[in-house]
Order: C-alpha cells, then structure tokens, then sequence
C-alpha cells in the first residue's frame, strides 16, 4: 500500500498519486507543489486536461504563486496533455519518451531536478487505448532512478472507475492528500497549502470548536500570514467565529489573517468584533464564486 503524504513532503524522486473528488482541493495541492518546486530552482511541468493552459496559470495566480517570471524565463511550462504528453507519439511508450525528455531538457538547462504534475483525465477520453495508461504508470518507474524526478499523477474520483483508482493507488509509492484535521460528510476542516493557512467547509459550531482552536494553532504556528478559506463554509455560530477573531487579536502587528467567505458567514465574523481586529481582513466571495 502507498504511503500517504502531505503536498509539501514529496520531494525528489518520489512517484506520487493524488486522488480527488473536490476540484478547489486538488488546485491548492497543485498550487503548492509548483510553489515549492520553483523556490527551490527546480524545473517544474504542469500538463493540464481538465482546465486550459492559461486558467490554470490564473488559477496558480490567486492561490499566492507567481507563474508569469517563471514561465518566461521557462522555469516553469504548463501545457495542455494533447499537445504534450500524448502529443503524436503512440502508446504507454511514447508518452514515457515525453517524459523522458523533459528530464533531460532539465538537465540541460542547468536545473538539479524536474517536478512534473499530470492530469491523467486524458486516459477517460472515448478514443484512448484501454492499456496505454496501465503501460505509462509502469514503464515510467525507471525515470525515477537517478533521484531527479518528481512526478504527481491527478485522479479526479469522478471521472474514474473503482478499479482504474485502485491500480492507481497500487502503483504509486506515494498517494498525496491534505493534512485533515476534522473529516464528515457535513463539516471538514483541513490544511490549506498555498495560500498557507487552514481551509473548511460544510457547517462549523460550537461541537467542534476544539479541533478549530487546534487547526488555527498550527497555521499560525507555521504560517507568517494565516489565510483562512471559508469558501465552502455555510453556517458558522458566534462561539466559532469568536475563536477565528479571537486568534487574529493575538497575531503581533506584523502579521495578518485573512478570511474569505460567504457574505453570511462575514456577517457573524462582523459581530463578534472582525471590524474592531486590525490583523484580520475579511473578503467575501461574490454569489457566482461560492462553491
């Protein structure tokens, strides 16, 4: 079984699989991996399918990643998996050949490694060959021997059988997933990558209050400006909200916590005293951006 790991602990030579059914999720996933990729001086992929190119750059954009720099002086490429990967090479081979080349391309531009992020929703596509994505998953291991290759497979729970997710899960030797703090079907609570900080959704009141006291602990333990996405979040009571504003109060000048969220959710933030916590900004979302 693959050993599961957070976004921002899969390194060099790590084969990785993530798996997702909440698209905003696996975008800040994403987000981080490419993030740390170019802070590092890596040379960084991104073969997209199920978004264009150009939004998912917009999309790095708004979750604290720069990609323009990047993409111009071609640290960074992001390219849609037609044009690329599968390209008009045939087969599990070709592709792997692709991906080859992209590792010596890295190396010859003078980069120590190659992240590389695969929307791997291509394989679903009518005309697909049933087997060139269980040839590409286990023809590729041999790229990872030399300790250059970072690689992360996307799965969208969605678009894939039972058992393509399974093989999938098989052949990778990692599986990438959000740190959870809280996880049920109407409430999850968990680490946001980029920007840093804490993401829920669902309905949040007092019964879970400690496990929010503990997910705002460790963001602003680890984080210098806590963002706090409440996107996806419904319904929070005051005793809630009052800890959110309360963990602003005590962040030093220096810092700040932003929170994005519903114009209801905004609106008991306001009355517990958001407006009167200069460290706290609060954002709400337009009707049309709401999950």
């Amino acid at each position: 079984m693959a050993d599961t790991a957070v976004v921002d602990k899969v390194g060099a030579g790590d084969h990785a699989c993530l798996t997702f059914s909440d698209a905003e999720e696996r975008l800040d996933l994403l987000a981080g991996f490419v993030r740390d990729g170019l802070r590092t001086g890596q040379k960084v992929v991104c073969w997209t399918d199920s978004v264009s190119p150009q939004a998912l750059a917009g999309e790095l954009t708004t979750r604290s990643v720069r990609p323009g720099a990047a993409l111009r002086r071609g640290q960074l490429h992001i390219a849609a998996t037609g044009q690329s990967l599968l390209g008009s090479r045939a087969g599990a081979s070709g592709m792997v050949e692709v991906l080859a080349g992209e590792l010596e391309r890295a190396g010859r531009e003078g980069y120590p490694g190659l992240r590389v992020t695969a929307d791997m929703c291509w394989a679903t596509r009518p005309l697909v060959a049933a087997d060139d994505l269980l040839g590409f998953e286990t023809k590729v291991a041999d790229l990872f021997a030399d300790g250059r290759l970072c690689l992360i497979c996307q799965y969208d729970r969605d678009r894939f059988d039972a058992v393509t997710l399974a093989f999938a899960a098989k052949t990778h030797p990692k599986t990438v997933a959000a740190q959870v703090y809280y996880e049920h079907p109407l409430l999850r609570i968990c680490r946001q990558y980029s920007p840093p900080g804490v993401r829920i959704a669902g309905e949040l009141d007092y019964r879970h209050q400690d496990i929010l006291e503990q997910a705002l602990a460790e963001s602003r333990r680890l984080d210098r400006h806590m963002h706090i996405n409440l996107a996806g979040l419904e319904f929070i009571d005051a005793a809630c909200a009052a800890v959110i504003v309360a963990t602003a109060s005590t962040l030093p000048a220096s810092r700040r916590m932003t929170v994005t969220c519903r114009r209801l959710v905004g609106t008991v933030l306001e009355l517990v005293g958001a407006v009167d916590t200069p460290q706290l900004r609060v954002q709400r979302t337009r009707d049309h951006e709401q999950p």
